[in-house]
């Protein structure tokens, strides 16, 4: 039984960080951060970028995994107004973040045509479109459809 859970935590922790790695590889990729820094004019602050991306995905995780709730109870450090005032900075950072991410996926969009040149796909780019958006929206619907995202 033992050799059991640690198989699991073993492959849970493999599987959980492979993902991570992935999502902040697509991250750097299409060019959020680099966009951000060069923006923001902060390049010398590059290591404190890192840290905070590296604490964030840390700190989204663990409240994903844990399910905390910062009223839960009425006895949390955080009371009343606090709570409302850090879940709209939340909210802030969180919006900033989609929005520059949206922006990135974007500019990624216009490479689309210039792959396909260079592919020589002088057909079905739309297709090519169709098909990622219909799979992106096959997965989601999977993904709630089963409760995965409560």
């Amino acid at each position: 039984m033992l050799l059991k859970w640690l198989f699991l935590v073993f492959f849970g922790l493999s599987a959980g960080s492979i993902i991570a790695a992935g999502v902040f590889a697509f991250l750097a990729i299409i060019g959020v951060f680099p966009r951000l820094i060069g923006k923001t004019r902060t390049k010398a602050h590059i290591l404190l970028y890192e840290t905070v991306i590296i604490l964030g995905g840390t700190a989204g995780n663990a409240v994903d995994l844990f399910r905390f709730h910062p009223d839960a109870g009425g006895t949390s450090a955080l009371s009343g107004g606090l709570v409302h005032a850090a879940l709209a900075a939340i909210g802030l950072a969180v919006g900033v973040f989609v929005g520059c991410l949206i922006m990135s996926l974007a500019e990624t969009l216009k490479t689309l045509p210039v792959i396909s040149r260079r592919i020589r796909l002088t057909e079905g780019l739309q297709w090519l479109v169709l098909g990622i958006a219909a799979g992106k929206c096959l997965g989601a619907l999977l993904y709630f459809s089963r409760g995965m995202g409560l």
